[in-house]
């Protein structure tokens, strides 16, 4: 998001760390008023229309939004429809962005930040490894409540508060697939610790001592603390992938020996 957008958007996020509520709570009411905006586009017309005043639009929202949510929502709608944005899309995005906040926020609070960027990585692995629920979670003409429910019945009472929120949201597939969606959201939940995330992918589970060593490692490459998803996969052999972003390490046995047939088959 830039230009005008974004700096609307800072003014929105900033409505969400002033927040005096339960932050699981605000993160909900947003994702709902998301929902309600994606399918009323002549209300996120008015909404967004710069020759209307602040005012009139913040009496609008309160007249559509103000007895179905908090106090604390109410007062990030009204620094979104305040603000000035370049597009209809962008005021939707920002308060989804908002949402995502809200709920990472509740996460921090709660001390579950951990186990809040692990468990979207394992959701995210579990989606993709199963074609079927793939195709569902990312299928847009399914209703977001079925999918939501869906979502639920495999997570609920294995992951955290804010995972489920977070899977369930990705699910609506606003932005793009499911996948692409929650990643986003697990680089939002890293960014609040200022670190990176980083995909490892080895032949066993490393104990905690290697992990340690390679946390720092990669800390010291990047400049910043480095979170581990680790994934356990027996075709490398042996070595090790490292992916933090769009760079790949590529150091598994598998892959030397596919190199090394390579160049023998000329």
């Amino acid at each position: 998001m830039r230009g005008i957008s974004a700096k609307s958007l800072v003014d929105v996020l900033a409505a969400v760390d002033a927040a005096k509520g339960k932050a699981g709570d605000l993160g909900a009411e947003l994702f709902g008023v998301v929902s309600t905006l994606d399918g009323a586009p002549a209300l996120r017309r008015v909404l967004t229309d710069p020759s209307t005043e602040a005012e009139a639009k913040v009496g609008l929202a309160k007249q559509v939004f103000g007895g179905q949510i908090g106090a604390d929502t109410l007062t990030v709608l009204n620094a979104a429809v305040s603000g000035r944005w370049a597009s209809m899309r962008d005021l939707t995005d920002g308060l989804e962005t908002a949402g995502v906040a809200a709920e990472v926020a509740a996460a921090d609070a709660a001390g579950e930040l951990d186990a809040l960027e692990t468990e979207l990585f394992e959701v995210e692995r579990i989606v993709r490894s199963d074609a079927d629920l793939r195709q569902v979670v990312s299928d847009r003409g399914i209703p977001a409540d079925a999918k939501g429910a869906l979502l639920a019945t495999i997570l609920e009472g294995k992951v955290t508060g804010a995972t489920l929120a977070l899977a369930t949201q990705a699910a609506a597939a606003r932005t793009g697939s499911f996948e692409k969606v929650l990643s986003t959201f697990g680089e939002t939940v890293a960014a609040r610790r200022s670190r990176l995330l980083a995909e490892v992918r080895v032949a066993y589970d490393l104990a905690d001592a290697e992990k340690t060593r390679l946390a720092k490692a990669l800390a010291k490459k990047y400049g910043r603390d480095v979170h581990l998803n680790i994934v356990v996969d027996p075709s490398v052999v042996g070595g090790i992938a490292v992916s933090v972003g769009d760079e790949v390490v590529d150091g598994t046995m598998s892959t030397r020996l596919e190199v090394a047939r390579r160049r023998l088959a000329g």
